[in-house]
């Protein structure tokens, strides 16, 4: 690449380029210092001595947008730059004037090869920055990518999407957080997550990369030490991280807090509370039948994940009730296990229905004279009751409270609204343990 002088960057499958042949022929025939680049055929322009840049690293290091593109460089400095066809422009950048008297004004260029879809990542991982520094592995010619991945060990029993570079790429694009940071040690190995290395599970798990930021909050959750992700892999209990997401990007990411809010069909709740999970395996080596040891386990174990329902203004949203401001959103971590239905078919009043959640808070308790937290999602409907008869938050948190005798402490008893308009439900879920020798919920705020 020259150092001082004039670099054109085009391409024969451009017309505005083909158009320009006479101006590049001027311009070497006044003598400047010219280099000429091309993306497709390397005899184009025929005559000028053009320099094959079909890999497109001369492109991509330019950073060329639009053919042709023309480039004044002085002393190995880029001084000035214009695209497209554009008389006055050209003229100015070189320094010669009448430049193709005989053409347009003016031309639109074409865009650039180096930015055709999926294109750009392949490019800025040959050339650019982006380099990895997780083990790489090589899918030999005839074999399935995603059998390869099961052969691995890197699945939770269903298929992944194999961690191809370029798609890691995209997921790490989806934060501004270095891929060197490091999220946490993850158990049993206390092995470091790396934000690459969480991307590469978020790949695996089908995240798009708009979900990315979720996924790192929920992983500095679980692997905070007071969640103590190691006992809740231990145990043989039923436990497992539940993601609880609340603010605005699980609306814009497109997350459900409706109808099946716990249930399937929905990409983002699914794998952002899959990637989780696939992190505990694959970085930490927390596998089943090794430190995973729940005797019988639950479906919660694949992915667990909730968005809160805020379309009721009167409701004080969760990450609020949780120490945070209405203009953040975050993810709360909970070792919870299998959901509990609760009916109140015949209930009219929030009592009704509090004497019902109640009955069941006070089976909580795992062990002997240890409170237990619960989680419980309250239903449109018992939202509702509550709501005509001016029940906020915190009053129905003081009745539940009261109603489980002892075994749930007003900290340790989570509420969020969730779920489809009909029906007089309620989701309760035990937490695993507490204090010292248990999981604590955990809260952290999402920045992108």
């Amino acid at each position: 690449m020259i150092s001082d002088g004039l670099i054109v960057v085009a391409k024969k499958d451009c017309p505005t380029c083909l158009m320009i042949q006479p101006v590049l022929e001027q311009l070497q025939q006044s003598g400047v210092s010219l280099a000429i680049y091309t993306q497709d055929d390397p005899a184009f322009p025929s005559g000028l001595n053009p320099l094959d840049d079909r890999s497109l690293e001369t492109s991509f290091k330019l950073g060329v947008e639009i053919v042709p593109t023309l480039i004044k460089m002085e002393k190995g400095h880029e001084v000035g730059r214009t695209y497209g066809w554009h008389r006055p422009e050209w003229e100015s950048l070189t320094g010669i004037r009448k430049l193709g008297e005989q053409l347009p004004e003016s031309r639109p260029g074409c865009g650039s090869k180096s930015v055709e879809t999926n294109i750009e990542e392949e490019l800025s991982i040959r050339f650019g920055k982006d380099q990895f520094h997780s083990r790489g592995l090589t899918v030999p010619e005839g074999r399935d990518a995603v059998e390869m991945c099961f052969d691995q060990g890197w699945t939770d029993g269903l298929p992944v999407v194999p961690p191809t570079q370029v798609r890691v790429l995209r997921m790490l694009r989806g934060t501004k957080r270095s891929p060197n940071d490091i999220l946490g040690l993850a158990p049993p190995a206390l092995s470091n997550c790396t934000v690459e290395k969480a991307a590469i599970n978020a790949v695996m798990a089908g995240c798009l990369p708009e979900y990315f930021p979720v996924v790192i909050a929920a992983l500095e959750s679980v692997l905070d030490p007071d969640f103590a992700m190691h006992g809740v892999l231990a145990t043989t209990d039923f436990a497992s991280p539940i993601v609880i997401v609340s603010g605005d990007i699980g609306k814009r990411i497109g997350m459900n807090c409706g109808v099946n809010a716990l249930g399937q069909g929905c990409r983002a709740n699914a794998t952002i509370g899959r990637a989780v999970q696939l992190v505990i395996r694959n970085v930490g080596g927390g596998v089943p039948g090794g430190i995973d040891r729940a005797t019988i386990g639950q479906p919660g174990k694949y992915t667990y994940c909730l968005f809160e329902d805020e379309s009721d203004s009167d409701w004080e949203p969760f990450r609020v009730d949780r120490g945070f401001s209405h203009t953040t959103s975050t993810v709360t971590t909970f070792a919870g296990g299998g959901v509990h239905g609760i009916w109140t078919d015949s209930a009219r009043t929030p009592e009704e229905v509090i004497e019902a959640k109640g009955e069941w808070l006070r089976r909580i308790g795992f062990y002997p004279k240890i409170i237990g937290h619960a989680l419980v999602v309250i239903s449109p409907e018992h939202y509702r009751i509550y709501n005509e008869a001016g029940w906020d938050r915190h009053k129905i948190k003081n009745a539940l409270v009261e109603a489980s005798r002892g075994q749930i402490h007003k900290e340790g008893l989570l509420l969020v609204r969730a779920g489809g308009p009909a029906g007089l439900q309620a989701a309760a879920i035990a937490g695993w343990g507490v204090g010292e020798r248990g999981s604590n919920p955990i809260t952290t705020e999402i920045d992108r």
